[in-house]
């Protein structure tokens, strides 16, 4: 697939602070989504339009979905602020503290940059999605094999209940599997599943979710204590890390209810460990890929596979080169 998935769709009204802890707008089950949802066909593509979500179907059977990440920095924000510069469109969410996340978009609306200024004015970028390596087509899929693991492999995919702080801890630092050999945009991690398999990760495999539901009942949601504070010790460490967290459903309903249930799930899960716990939002980012990577082979319903993922993927953005210190305090990474 070469064609760029297209835009989510505008939200209905200006982008707007939204109070700490406030439900999120809009429809909150599957159900009321389905008579909402706009199919149009796109150059042999189907392209599905609903409210916050864009989700395109391939000829060749594969499906993605794509959102608007700048939705969850609204929750607590003090202003927010959209310009266009040159060929770039930025939105600053300012924080009541006066930092502020800009995030940085070109003229097709994909993503260039994340950055975090703090009040004194000096910036980290936590995503520099501008590079693009000279072999690329256009393409955001990138055909890898799976990597050979020299690890056992319930350290390749740690099951949170029953995993160790420690063991949490370690998996979220711990290096690729594999040589990382150029840098990957955030689409292509996004969207090819041999490139995200060079990361470890850990699947929370304590929460649950209502039938058709994104949102995490308040018992499941202090379950992500231990997640939350290895996620906030790592980001201390490195303020650049960057964490992908993914949804997953089981077989049981159809293709597009499946994705677009497993994209928001993963928004939620990533919104309140912000919001709960204190990680900060611009080192997350959330895909769903609904049934496609099954941890249990089954076309039936499956609790092992209705899941939400975490990994780590900054070595992957960086090209291999995630450890290397912060700056210094006062300068500004180019």
């Amino acid at each position: 697939m070469t064609a760029p998935i297209p835009q989510p769709p505008p939200p209905p009204q200006a982008l707007a602070p939204i109070a700490p802890g406030a439900a999120a707008p809009g429809p909150r089950n599957m159900l009321d989504f389905r008579n909402q949802r706009r199919e149009v066909q796109e150059g042999g593509r189907t392209v599905i339009t609903e409210p916050g979500r864009v989700i395109v179907r391939d000829p060749s059977g594969q499906s993605f979905i794509r959102h608007n990440e700048v939705d969850r920095f609204r929750y607590g924000a003090r202003d927010i602020r959209v310009q266009q510069v040159g060929d770039e469109n930025r939105t600053t969410v300012i924080r009541p503290d006066g930092s502020e996340i800009i995030t940085v978009n070109g003229r097709d609306g994909q993503l260039l940059r994340r950055i975090r200024r703090d009040r004194e004015g000096r910036e980290i970028i936590i995503i520099d999605n501008s590079y693009r390596d000279p072999r690329d087509r256009g393409s955001f899929y990138v055909d890898l094999p799976p990597p050979v693991l020299r690890i056992p492999q319930n350290r390749y995919i740690v099951d949170y209940e029953d995993a160790s702080p420690e063991l949490i801890y370690e998996t979220l630092d711990a290096p690729p599997v594999e040589r990382i050999e150029r840098r990957y945009s955030l689409d292509e991690i996004r969207y090819s599943a041999g490139v995200r398999q060079r990361m470890p990760s850990i699947d929370l495999d304590t929460i649950t979710f209502e039938l058709g539901s994104w949102d995490i009942p308040p018992d499941q949601a202090s379950k992500l204590q231990v997640i939350a504070d290895g996620l906030n010790k790592s980001i201390a460490r490195n303020p650049r890390e960057v964490f992908l967290i993914e949804g997953h459903t089981d077989a049981v309903g159809n293709d597009t209810d499946n994705l677009s249930l497993s994209d928001r799930r993963a928004e939620s899960a990533a919104q309140l460990l912000t919001q709960q716990f204190g990680v900060p939002a611009e080192n997350l980012t959330s895909q769903g890929y609904g049934e496609q990577y099954l941890k249990v082979p089954t076309q039936g319903p499956e609790r092992q596979n209705r899941r939400v993922t975490i990994r780590r993927i900054t070595p992957l953005l960086n090209g291999g080169t995630a450890s290397l210190p912060p700056p210094p305090p006062g300068t500004t990474p180019r």
